[in-house]
C-alpha cells in the first residue's frame, strides 16, 4: 500500500511551490530527483539545482531509504514524496503521473552530474524547440565511470542506434530535460534502472524532435554507494531492449526469427528433396515432416510480424495524437 504524504512533507517553507504567482510567459520547470540512501548527496544536488535555474521546483522522491534522505533534502528546500515500490523506474512512472509542470528535469541524486548544465538544456529544449533534451555525460575524473560501464554503454548505443535508426551517444544518462507532452505521452512500465532505455526508445519510437548537450560526470561524495549493479542491470538493460526490439521493431525480429526456421527447415530438407528426385521415395519421412514443420513455423513467424507491424502502426498513431494533444515547449 503506498502511503500518502503528510501535508508538511509536500511544501517546505523554502521551497517554491508550481503554483506561487510568477509571470503568465515563465514556465513552470519541476526537476525529480529519485532517490534510495543519497543522505551524502542530495543537499548539495537540490541546492545546486536551485542555484542554476531560479524559481525551479525540486521534487525529491524517497525510494524507501534507510537514511536520513528525506530530512536532508527537504532541509535543502526540496518537495519530498515517497515511492514504495523498490525501483527508478517505479520512481520515475509515478513522478510523472503526479508533477504538472511545463518542462520536466530529470536527475539523479547522487551528485554526479553538473548542475550548471542545466539553463543551457533548457534554453535548448525551449528554443528548439525540442521535446527531449539529453545530458551526454563528459568525464571530469578518470574514475568516474565504474569498469566496464562506458564500454558496456557504448555497446548499447550502437545497439539501439543500429537497430531503431537514431543515432544517440548516451542512452543510459539519466540526466534529461523533457516537454509536458513528451512526459505525458511516456507509457513508461520498467521497474529499475532500466527507465533511460526506454526513454530512448521512446524517443525514437515517435520520432519526437531530440538533441543532445555534453554535461559534467564526476564521482560520487566520498562515502556514498553506487546503487548500480554491473553485470545484474547490465543483461536487465540487455532483456529490455529485446523486448523493445519485439514490441517496436515486430516485423524485423518475427521476420529474423521466422528466417531463421525456415532456413534449418531447408536444410533438413534438401537431402530429403535430392533422395526424392534420385529414388523417386521418401525414406526419411521423420525428417520430411520435420523439415516441413520448420518452414511453415517459420511462415508462420512472418505472419505474426506482418499482423503485429500493423498493430503497432495504429499504437503509435494513439500514441502520437496523445502527445499532440499538449502544447510545444514556450
Amino acid at each position: 500500500m503506498t502511503t500518502l504524504d503528510a501535508p508538511e512533507n509536500l511544501e517546505p517553507a523554502n521551497a517554491t511551490p508550481a503554483t506561487a504567482a510568477r509571470p503568465e510567459t515563465e514556465p513552470v520547470i519541476a526537476a525529480i530527483v529519485p532517490c534510495y540512501n543519497e543522505e551524502l548527496a542530495v543537499a548539495k544536488v537540490v541546492e545546486d539545482l536551485r542555484a542554476a535555474v531560479p524559481g525551479l521546483v525540486v521534487y525529491v522522491y524517497d525510494n524507501n531509504s534507510t537514511d536520513a534522505t528525506a530530512d536532508v533534502a527537504r532541509a535543502a528546500g526540496a518537495i519530498v514524496r515517497h515511492e514504495e515500490l523498490k525501483g527508478k523506474g517505479n520512481v520515475v512512472r509515478r513522478a510523472f503521473a503526479d508533477v504538472d509542470a511545463d518542462v520536466y528535469v530529470m536527475i539523479d541524486g547522487d551528485d554526479t552530474y553538473d548542475a550548471a548544465a542545466l539553463p543551457e538544456m533548457i534554453r535548448v529544449l525551449r528554443e528548439g524547440p525540442y521535446d527531449h533534451v539529453l545530458g551526454v555525460r563528459s568525464q571530469e575524473t578518470e574514475t568516474a565511470y565504474r569498469p566496464g560501464h562506458e564500454l558496456g554503454n557504448r555497446g548499447f548505443n550502437w545497439l539501439v542506434g543500429s537497430v531503431f535508426g537514431t543515432h544517440v551517444s548516451d542512452m543510459l544518462s539519466g540526466y534529461r530535460v523533457m516537454s509536458r507532452r513528451f512526459v505525458k505521452s511516456f507509457p513508461a512500465a520498467s521497474r529499475e534502472f532500466e527507465i533511460e532505455t526506454e526513454l530512448t526508445v521512446h524517443v525514437m519510437s515517435i520520432r519526437v524532435p531530440h538533441a543532445e548537450v555534453a554535461v559534467g560526470f564526476k564521482d560520487r561524495p566520498a562515502g556514498s554507494e553506487s546503487k548500480l549493479r554491473t553485470y545484474h542491470d547490465g543483461f536487465r538493460i540487455l532483456a529490455l531492449i529485446g523486448q523493445l526490439i519485439r514490441h517496436e521493431r515486430p516485423l524485423l525480429f518475427y521476420g529474423i526469427f521466422g528466417a531463421l526456421l525456415a532456413l534449418v527447415g531447408v536444410v533438413l530438407g534438401i537431402p530429403v528433396i535430392v533422395e526424392y528426385f534420385d529414388t523417386g521415395l521418401v525414406p526419411r519421412l521423420p525428417t520430411a515432416v520435420l523439415a516441413l514443420g520448420f518452414v511453415l513455423f517459420g511462415a508462420l513467424a512472418w505472419v505474426i510480424g506482418l499482423v503485429l507491424d500493423g498493430v503497432l502502426r495504429s499504437r503509435r498513431e494513439m500514441s502520437r495524437l496523445t502527445y499532440l494533444t499538449y502544447a510545444p515547449p514556450a
